[in-house]
């Protein structure tokens, strides 16, 4: 049985279950010992730490975190003395990909997807359709002895691009909400169509030919039975969910579901892409009265740490892949790869870039409504230019490189492309699209503040409705609370800004004086927690009421 990782060195290699044969000598202060243990351990510790140090100097300088996490990578590769870490193949993609994909797809708007299907089903068929192709055309021109199986398995994992560094942009610049909802859309979808094809193609590397007659009554039955099971697994167990008080037990659940739901459509030969969609897209759907409300808080909390955690991870190793892979390449090859890796690295930005500059055309020709593409030439191009430029690959690109089968024909090049064409446009794009986004100037964009205000607004003129019929002091206070919040919203502005800037400004003194309580023994722990934790969610309520 192969181990879960693997350390290998410049001349032996170190596995996790494997004893050592002779007692080693202790290290020295501060010296790694590479025979321990706990040096895998140790490493990823390492790792952890300086991803983390990195994502906030990425935060505070305005440029997304992975860029940063991939160049950091590439030093270490061609660190001295620093291992190789190795995946298995068959982990890597339920390990990055799954929880990643699930969270996303948790979060999406349904609303909105449908709102914005024609856009984004033509990134995630087109686009990807045109990148596939292109770059599979490209790649057998510049290696003519790949088989187009294996050129087409290239082309399909460049072709989805990954929305995390995109929207960490986005974020700090507030782009319109409908940018995003196309882009966050695409890399939901497009990582399905993508691995698809990429999954079809190994296997007809495998059987040694590829026949788009052969492949496409497979990929429409792959498809709809995935979807099937998507479906039907999310009901079963978000009702499962719906009866754990026990946050720490519901998130347990969650996450053995989601591997569970992506193992299992494996098992099946479904598509684990398409199933832990259709799973996280259904899951996310349900009442809000479906589950305790500290269990949705806390596995939030839970959910955002851990696929933060394989984020870093990924896009950390994605640079620590280069070292072996050039050590394998011959002297030509090492002249030649990086050439071609570069002009496909090109021809992938183009492609995306062209078609959807193309697409924004014809749908304003075509008589679109004015919403489609903010209604005029101006804002067809600004749109065309942000969607098109936020092409930037990750995740999903480099598990699907390091899942290829150790024999897989012409692994190396393979490998090499996908990891330059991820640096490549994490660190052009990457850097550049945030100035792009400031230099468009996009007008105001107030949809999201508006639905929030229209929501806080029906909440509370359904809260007026259930206080009918009661009396007394404090049900006359809260109704008096209620109407103003009312009034204030209908004037257009915010029922609750002015009484949270006041609750952030006065907690520090409370908190100075819970402190001070527990200083002087007056109090004990148990307590303190208790009311600590009420000025806590005290304190991020009035953070959310102040969205704008």
């Amino acid at each position: 049985m192969q181990p879960a990782f693997a350390i290998k060195g410049q001349r032996r290699s170190f596995r996790l279950h494997a004893l050592p044969t002779r007692t080693p000598s202790p290290p020295t202060a501060f010296e790694f010992d590479r025979r321990s243990h706990l040096f895998l351990f140790e490493i990823l510790l390492v790792m952890l730490l300086g991803a983390a140090v990195l994502s906030l100097v990425a935060e505070r300088i305005g440029v997304p975190y992975p860029t940063l996490l991939a160049l950091a990578g590439a030093a270490l590769a061609f660190a001295p003395g620093m291992p190789h870490l190795q995946v298995p193949p068959e982990l890597i993609l339920a390990l990055f990909v799954a929880p990643v994909l699930l969270d996303a797809a948790h979060d999406a708007s349904w609303r909105d997807l449908k709102t914005n299907w024609r856009p984004v089903l033509s990134l995630v068929l087109v686009a990807v359709g045109l990148t596939t192709m292109t770059v599979a055309v490209v790649a057998r021109l510049l290696v003519p002895d790949m088989s187009w199986a294996a050129a087409i398995a290239l082309g399909a994992l460049l072709a989805p691009p990954d929305a995390v560094a995109a929207l960490a942009v986005m974020r700090a610049v507030s782009p319109p909400h409908r940018l995003r909802v196309v882009l966050e859309g695409e890399s939901l979808f497009n990582d399905a169509s993508a691995l698809l094809i990429y999954k079809l193609a190994l296997t007809s590397v495998a059987v040694g030919t590829f026949s788009i007659g052969n492949v496409a009554p497979a990929l429409l039955l792959v498809s709809v039975g995935s979807a099937a099971a998507g479906w039907i697994l999310a009901t079963l167990v978000t009702r499962l969910t719906a009866l754990v008080r026990d946050p720490a037990i519901a998130t347990i659940i969650q996450f053995v579901g989601t591997f569970g739901v992506w193992l299992l459509a494996e098992r099946l030969e479904l598509s684990g892409v398409i199933t832990v969609v259709v799973f996280g897209v259904t899951a996310g759907r349900r009442s809000s009265g479906a589950s305790f409300t500290e269990v949705r808080i806390k596995s939030f909390a839970a959910w955002d740490t851990a696929t933060r955690i394989l984020n870093v991870l990924a896009f950390t190793m994605v640079g620590l892949q280069l070292r072996p892979i050039a050590a394998s390449l011959t002297a030509a090859q090492a002249r030649d790869y990086p050439l071609y890796a570069l002009a496909i690295l090109a021809i992938v930005i183009v492609v995306r870039l062209v078609w959807v500059l193309l697409y924004g055309v014809v749908r304003l020709i075509s008589g679109s409504q004015p919403d489609e593409m903010l209604g005029t030439w101006s804002g067809t191009l600004k749109s065309g230019l942000v969607v098109g430029w936020s092409g930037m690959r990750g995740i999903v690109t480099i598990a699907a490189a390091l899942a290829l089968p150790q024999d897989f024909p012409q692994r190396e090049f393979v490998q090499l492309v996908a990891f330059v064409v991820v640096l490549g446009t994490l660190v052009l794009q990457g850097l550049t699209l945030k100035p792009l986004l400031k230099a468009l100037r996009f007008p105001p964009d107030t949809v999201v503040e508006d639905e929030i205000r229209l929501a806080r607004e029906a909440i509370a003129r359904a809260a007026l409705r259930a206080l009918d019929g009661r009396e007394g002091e404090a049900a006359e206070r809260l109704r008096r609370h209620l109407a103003e919040g009312v009034a204030t919203s209908e004037r257009g502005e915010d029922m609750f800004s002015d009484e949270s800037r006041l609750r952030l400004a006065v907690l520090p003194a409370s908190r100075q004086a819970l402190d001070q309580l527990r200083d002087r023994g007056e109090i004990g722990d148990d307590a303190f927690r208790f009311v600590e934790q009420e000025l806590d969610w005290s304190e991020l309520t009035a953070q959310s009421h102040r969205y704008e």
